[in-house]
């Protein structure tokens, strides 16, 4: 009996995405191969498993809920979780970013980075010694910032219960500049870095 070809999600890769991350996937697979017992290479079609992770983040389903026409659930969440561990997620993320600042004629590493926060209200019942209080905002709550280069490309996230002031950031050419958003604007412009 011959397996149908099954239609294609929203969600998964084309083949020109495939054809950038397939490389380090293969790689990884390949030092995982040679370092088990049994040098079983598996069945799993590991674009199939990208797919169904792209699915499950996509649509926020349980691993349980995935579709019958992906691989199954337990394989995904394996491999999932084998990724996250040897840091072979990271390991895209990083390729992809050095190729997006490739194609917008930029070096590979930032010479600015642009650091902003957001307070986030807690949930009812979440212990204070976890929470902070936001006094500008009076927020009880979490902090959270996040790092991004001038093409808008996350470089970090970083979270924080105590509420302990994060002030926007500039990171340019080894200088920090710290001050409020408005600040750091007008620090830009002044480093003619905006117009």
């Amino acid at each position: 009996m011959v397996a149908m070809e099954r239609r294609a999600y929203p969600s998964d890769l084309t083949d020109d995405q495939w054809t950038l991350i397939e490389p380090v996937i293969t790689s990884w697979k390949q030092r995982r191969v040679a370092r088990s017992a049994t040098g079983d290479a598996g069945s799993c079609d590991l674009r199939e498993v990208v797919n169904a992770l792209f699915y499950q983040n996509r649509t926020g389903c349980q691993w349980r809920y995935l579709p019958h026409d992906l691989p199954a659930w337990s394989a995904v969440f394996y491999y999932f979780t084998l990724w996250r561990k040897d840091g072979l997620d990271q390991q895209i993320q990083e390729l992809l970013r050095c190729q997006v600042r490739e194609r917008a004629r930029r070096l590979e590493d930032p010479s600015l980075v642009i650091i902003d926060t957001q307070s986030l209200r807690a949930a009812t019942g979440v212990p204070k010694a976890t929470t902070g209080l936001d006094a500008a905002k009076k927020t009880p709550g979490r902090k959270r910032g996040l790092a991004v280069d001038v093409l808008g490309i996350g470089g970090g996230l970083l979270h924080r219960a105590d509420h302990n002031t994060i002030p926007a950031c500039i990171f340019q050419g080894g200088k920090t500049f710290t001050g409020s958003m408005t600040i750091c604007i007008g620090i830009l412009v002044a480093l003619g870095l905006l117009f």
